[in-house]
């Protein structure tokens, strides 16, 4: 079963840096990679898995981050609910990172507001091998779980979803601003345009038919 995780995860790798076109690490640099279908993160070196570490993410309703990002700050002594160390990451849309935990009984859980939760010894490993600038992996549910999943986006969403439907927008000629991910009055003018246009009703909220008119339902 590791094998396969293993291999899946080099795969989703090398097709991520494919797909959009980055310049992955160095060899003999360091990459974090964190499943979140397994809720296990995997510190990878030279493309191989040296440590592999339990972890909690994101409730359904405050969902971790999917993508590629980079470890931007580190620091020691926050305690309390983040642990012992933190390893900030660049996410547009909020401020997130892998931190450690006073409540290590839910590790495995999906029980934080979004960030990567980790057993205090272990986050501190990962601290001391992981630089500033390390590229993380998150692989996941990108579009939600549950009734979470396509929810309804409106002004000030913010996320995947968000950033998903404002590349569809500027694809489209719609959306001019970068895909951020946060669901700004650029965004919403957009949104106003592109339902004029498809003779839908104008609230500037992304509802089901949006989602279907945009491709991304059936």
């Amino acid at each position: 079963m590791k094998k396969w995780y293993y291999t899946n995860l080099i795969l989703f790798l090398a097709f991520f840096c494919f797909a959009t076109n980055i310049v992955c690490a160095k060899t003999n640099e360091y990459k974090i990679y964190i499943n979140l279908w397994t809720n296990t993160l995997y510190l990878m070196q030279n493309n191989k898995v040296i440590e592999e570490y339990p972890i909690s993410p994101g409730k359904d309703k405050s969902p971790t981050p999917i993508g590629k990002f980079n470890i931007i700050n580190k620091s020691k002594g926050w305690g309390g609910g983040f642990g012992s160390h933190w390893l900030g990451l660049d996410v547009p849309w909020g401020k997130y990172g892998i931190h450690g935990t006073n409540k290590a009984w839910l590790i495995g859980e999906r029980v934080s507001s979004g960030c990567i939760r980790m057993h205090n010894k272990d986050v501190e490993s990962l601290f001391d091998k992981t630089p500033v600038g390390t590229e993380v992996y998150i692989d996941g549910p990108i579009t939600g779980i549950g009734k979470h999943e396509f929810k309804t986006l409106s002004r000030n969403s913010r996320g995947n979803l968000v950033q998903i439907i404002q590349c569809r927008l500027k694809a489209a000629g719609y959306y001019k601003e970068k895909c951020h991910g946060i669901y700004d009055i650029h965004t919403e003018l957009a949104v106003k345009q592109f339902q004029r246009e498809q003779n839908l009703k104008v609230t500037g909220s992304i509802t089901h038919k949006e989602y279907i008119l945009l491709g991304l339902l059936e």
